[in-house]
């Protein structure tokens, strides 16, 4: 394959395939594409010649099963790192097998590369009381401070996404009792979510603080200099706000706060105050009730007034009893005849 046609294939596939035929978002986009990156750099370097050097017969079987080999081997990358990875070659293969048959008997057993399984990773999340003390922590006479305070509210009213919330512009707001916000998800998926009073009146007010009137296609959290904020610009004052509060924290508290500790810490606490699970799979845009179902298993409180709840009612009288199928001589010589 000549390097025109290398190169056209690589195009298609970020700047048509992608966003048209897969109708991913830009910020997937980017991940595949750094993905990419990756890719070729290694496959280059593997035949001693530069990227714009390659064709698509470099590209086979073999350098991807060696791609994934030194992410996990030489790099040390996670799993979850690898297959992340290997979901962007899935889609780059795709897109090869039906622009250039050719190439499909390597693309059919890139394939069927499969994922690793992966340990999951603890779900970290605040206590109600942690939650209290971070909002008192926000300095008052900061010029910044009516910002963050909504931007807070926010992420924990709705327990939204970054992405969604660096997105977020003044049309997808509705203030105005029953107030409410119009989230954009993953999968390009819209979903409503209600807002405290609270929270909507500090939004309204860091709007009144930037201008009189806001056209809809404005973003709702902008920084210093007014342009919007960006995933990693929410992500730094996040942890700006946070880590005054985590060193003077008493007791002191083992949870490093991130927009997304805010989004488990929504999900918990809705499911404490008693809302049902499908309730906050749709309040947190989750594709898969599996995804909603890991909250279930992270607090500990729950799992200690489920406890008490089958606590026997001798357990207060101070002495212990057999189990009642102890007692029943004809149900234990039942079970030692099987």
């Amino acid at each position: 394959m000549k390097l025109q046609s290398f190169s056209s294939v690589i195009h298609g596939y970020i700047l048509d395939y992608l966003p048209r035929h897969k109708g991913l978002q830009p910020s997937t986009i980017r991940s595949y594409r750094d993905s990419l990156r990756l890719f070729l750099v290694f496959v280059a370097r593997a035949h001693h010649r530069g990227v714009s050097e390659l064709e698509l017969e470099h590209l086979d079987y073999h350098a991807v099963l060696a791609f994934l080999r030194n992410m996990e081997v030489e790099r040390g990358n996670a799993i979850s790192t690898r297959n992340q990875r290997l979901a962007a070659l899935h889609a780059l293969y795709e897109y090869i097998g039906r622009t250039v048959p050719e190439m499909l008997p390597s693309c059919a057993k890139v394939a069927a590369i499969p994922m690793k399984r992966c340990p999951l990773p603890e779900m970290k999340f605040l206590a109600r009381d942690e939650v209290e003390a971070l909002f008192a922590s926000i300095p008052a006479q900061d010029r910044l401070s009516i910002r963050d305070r909504a931007l807070l509210m926010l992420l924990y009213n709705t327990g939204a996404r970054v992405s969604e919330v660096a997105q977020l512009t003044v049309g997808q707001l509705d203030l105005q009792l029953p107030a409410q916000v119009r989230l954009l998800g993953k999968g390009l998926k819209w979903r409503t979510c209600p807002l405290w009073s609270q929270t909507a009146k500090a939004l309204q007010a860091m709007l009144d603080e930037r201008a009189a009137s806001l056209g809809p296609a404005e973003s709702v959290f902008v920084g210093t200099g007014g342009a919007p904020m960006t995933r990693f610009g929410i992500y730094k004052r996040i942890r700006h706000l946070a880590q005054a509060w985590e060193a003077s924290a008493r007791p002191f508290s083992q949870v490093r706060v991130t927009p997304h500790v805010f989004r488990h810490t929504t999900a918990v606490h809705l499911l404490e105050a008693g809302v049902e699970v499908n309730v906050i799979r749709g309040w947190l845009g989750h594709v898969r009730l599996e995804t909603t179902n890991r909250y279930a298993e992270i607090t500990i409180r729950m799992k200690t007034d489920a406890l008490e709840l089958c606590e026997p009612v001798t357990a207060s009288l101070g002495r212990s009893r057999k189990p009642a199928w102890q007692d029943d001589a004809a149900m234990l010589a039942w079970l030692s005849s099987l």
